[in-house]
């Protein structure tokens, strides 16, 4: 996980950590995630931008004590988010758990998203048709 996020980040140095826990579910991944920001950033805030974000869904139900889930995830496009909290360890930190389905976000629809953006800002030209070998 660390090394991906540098990958995808084009980050080398980035500053992560993660632990992997392995569970038995079907398919779904879930992951807890502490975020560091250069300045104090309002748990409000965050919630505000997830909810309004394109391929999240915030679901939060604090008096329930229910939060994103792997079998609420699983067959779904978006990724789940929710528990956003302040981290207590540091003041500009927050901390969040997300679940999604690795098959349809982590990998086929957000490789066919990936291109679509690609083609969309012009970095990409797609194919009319193949050729034959």
């Amino acid at each position: 996980m660390v090394q991906e996020t540098r990958k995808i980040f084009d980050e080398p140095q980035l500053r992560i950590t993660a632990t992997c826990v392995r569970v038995p579910v079907l398919r779904a991944h879930s992951e807890a995630i502490n975020l560091e920001f250069g300045y104090p950033f309002a748990v409000e805030e965050a919630r505000a931008i997830l909810k309004t974000a394109p391929g999240i869904k915030l679901v939060e139900d604090w008096q329930a004590n229910y939060f994103p889930m792997p079998i609420d995830a699983t067959g779904r496009d978006e990724v789940l988010v929710g528990r956003l909290r302040q981290d207590i360890s540091h003041d500009s930190g927050l901390e969040l758990w997300l679940s999604g389905d690795q098959i349809r976000k982590g990998a086929a629809l957000n490789a066919v998203q990936i291109a679509e953006l690609l083609v969309e800002r012009h970095l990409l030209q797609p194919q009319r048709a193949l050729r034959s070998i």
